[in-house]
């Protein structure tokens, strides 16, 4: 794990095994880091799902045996990047699901929730980001919601 840069420009990074339980680990990293970089809850709640689904990609899309994941807190919005080792061709997109689907909304989650995101390669392998506008705890009471 590291921690670098100034307030204005704060970079956070850590890997992760691929194990049934990493999205669970990243969402508490992810969280535990935002807190202590005192972003509102509302931007730790929406960055904790964006960071579970992403990563929940990597591990069920790739055949990676590590997935790294980058927090950027910058003065007007954060964003989050994960990195995977490869495998599957093309580059990740939401697809229009039935309603009895139980899988396949993570990316229409991370659309829904996040102000831009996208995928690049990364060699080896796929780096998907989002987006987050940055907002304090004293930005809750604006009536801006994320879900």
């Amino acid at each position: 794990m590291a921690h670098v840069g100034s307030p204005s420009g704060r970079r956070f990074s850590f890997e992760l095994a691929v194990h049934p339980r990493s999205a669970g680990q990243a969402r508490r990293l992810t969280r535990t880091r935002l807190t202590g970089w005192s972003v509102g809850e509302d931007t730790c709640e929406a960055a904790a799902l964006v960071v579970s689904e992403l990563v929940t990609n990597a591990l069920v899309h790739t055949a990676s045996q590590v997935i790294v994941c980058e927090l950027h807190d910058a003065s007007d919005r954060l964003r989050i990047s994960v990195r995977d080792e490869g495998c599957t061709p093309g580059e990740p997109h939401p697809s229009p699901q039935r309603p009895e689907e139980e899988h396949g909304r993570g990316l229409l989650l991370v659309e829904a929730v996040s102000s831009a995101w996208g995928a690049q390669e990364a060699a080896p392998g796929l780096l998907v980001w989002a987006e987050l506008p940055r907002r304090s705890d004293a930005a809750r009471g604006t009536g801006a919601a994320w879900l």
